[in-house]
């Protein structure tokens, strides 16, 4: 009973979520596929984006609100690709290497001033992305065009800053759009769950040869793949899910590519600098006896993350195809946080299953309010002031429960002056 208790209490925000969106997709009156076609488009926007913030919160950095530093280095090579008129994937992956690259030269700088305030790196990193949003702002706006002379039709009519609005046409579905394995990238949901069904059998029944291990669990988990393939060719020729297999599209290359950062993620935990990671969240006073060097992997956490946002906002421009290039970077860090929360994660702990979630009832709830608040009040708008709402108060729940639940244990809010006191 206690174990049962303790288990709703610690997955409290993911229950509450879900029944939330239950009641949105009720009221709301919206047919079931149009809402999970949004979803789905939204979820593989903007997956890449909440993982990253994973690594940050297991080395004890908390929620990094920075990543909005790493998206505008998604959109400096989403920029630059487009003034050197490249198209498909091969803009894609061109705008990827030079964010990847600005990204770690940010990433070395962020990382390099959270070290000198540990115990408030969650509201650094946030004044951080405000600052480097003026300097951004700033090469844009007055350098492009003014100092550096371009020739491109994203340039103001008076030659001087980008536009507003940047049409990425060019690279549109240049990931999404790939052909894998003779499929189309956008293949419907039925057809998406086959092949990752099968994707993740073929995958299992590899590392068990390997491995030579033919374990329960394994074949619980290849039975689960088969169900799945076969519940889906079901579906996939029934009349009452024709609208679903018409409407909701998954992009096979995108998710494979999410998969596989997911798989990556997951093996560099196990490795001796994700152990560190690790135990530097855990204590980082203990870590540094042991002989950790804790500034350098703090760097090193801020450096993956800042990069995986930069992926991640390529991913998501790719996707939508225009470009807002001077507000389009400015939410991610406050939206991603409030999803990776409400998937049940805290400024503690956080997992690739609740970065998952989180994304899932996040875009569930903010497509649904305004659709609700439309049935119910006549005015969509209040559905959007709820969802804003909801994303701060997430926000600032979690904050308050850790310095709670620090305080609790008796150890007092984490800050830089105790740690010193500590280390004294």
């Amino acid at each position: 009973m206690n174990h049962m208790k303790s288990k709703l209490m610690s997955n409290a925000v993911p229950i509450l979520f879900t029944f939330l969106c239950i009641g949105g997709i009720i009221l709301s009156g919206t047919p079931l596929s149009t809402i999970f076609a949004d979803v789905a488009n939204r979820f593989d926007r903007n997956i890449l984006l909440v993982l990253s913030l994973i690594i940050p919160v297991t080395c004890g950095l908390g929620m990094n609100f920075g990543i909005v530093l790493g998206a505008m280095c998604g959109q400096i090579g989403l920029i630059t690709v487009t003034i050197m008129q490249m198209e498909g994937i091969s803009a894609i992956l061109v705008a990827g290497l030079i964010a990847m690259v600005t990204a770690v030269i940010c990433g070395i700088l962020a990382g390099m001033l959270l070290n000198k305030t540990k115990g408030q790196e969650m509201i650094t990193s946030m004044i951080l992305g405000y600052f480097a949003n003026g300097i951004y702002q700033f090469i844009f706006l007055f350098v492009v065009g003014g100092v550096i002379k371009v020739q491109s039709d994203i340039i103001l009519s008076g030659g001087v800053g980008i536009k507003n609005t940047v049409a990425l046409d060019h690279l549109q579905y240049g990931l999404d759009g790939l052909t894998i394995f003779g499929l189309g990238g956008r293949v419907d949901i039925f057809t998406g769950i086959t092949f990752f069904a099968a994707f993740f059998a073929v995958c299992m029944l590899i590392s068990a040869i390997r491995n030579k291990k033919f374990t329960k669990p394994f074949l619980w988990r290849m039975a689960v793949c088969g169900i799945l393939i076969v519940v889906a060719q079901i579906m996939t020729r029934m009349e009452m899910f024709m609208m679903a297999k018409m409407l909701i599209r998954v992009p096979i290359p995108t998710f494979l590519l999410i998969t596989l950062i997911c798989f990556l993620l997951t093996k560099f935990m196990k490795t001796k600098m994700g152990q560190d990671m690790r135990a530097i969240g855990h204590d980082r006073e203990v870590a540094m006896s042991s002989g950790i060097n804790v500034d350098r992997t703090r760097i090193i956490a801020v450096i993956i993350s800042t990069v995986l946002a930069a992926w991640g906002q390529i991913i998501f421009y790719q996707n939508l195809g225009t470009m807002d290039a001077y507000y389009g970077h400015e939410k991610v860090g406050t939206f991603c946080v409030a999803a990776i929360l409400i998937g049940g994660a805290s400024v503690t702990k956080a997992t690739i299953g609740q970065a998952v979630l989180g994304t899932i009832l996040f875009h569930l709830l903010y497509n649904v309010s305004p659709l609700a608040s439309q049935q119910i009040f006549n005015d969509s708008m209040v559905g959007g002031y709820f969802r804003m709402t909801l994303c701060y108060g997430v926000i600032a729940v979690a904050l308050m429960l850790h310095v709670w639940n620090s305080m609790h244990k008796g150890k007092g809010p984490v800050n830089e002056e105790n740690v010193e006191k500590k280390e004294s």
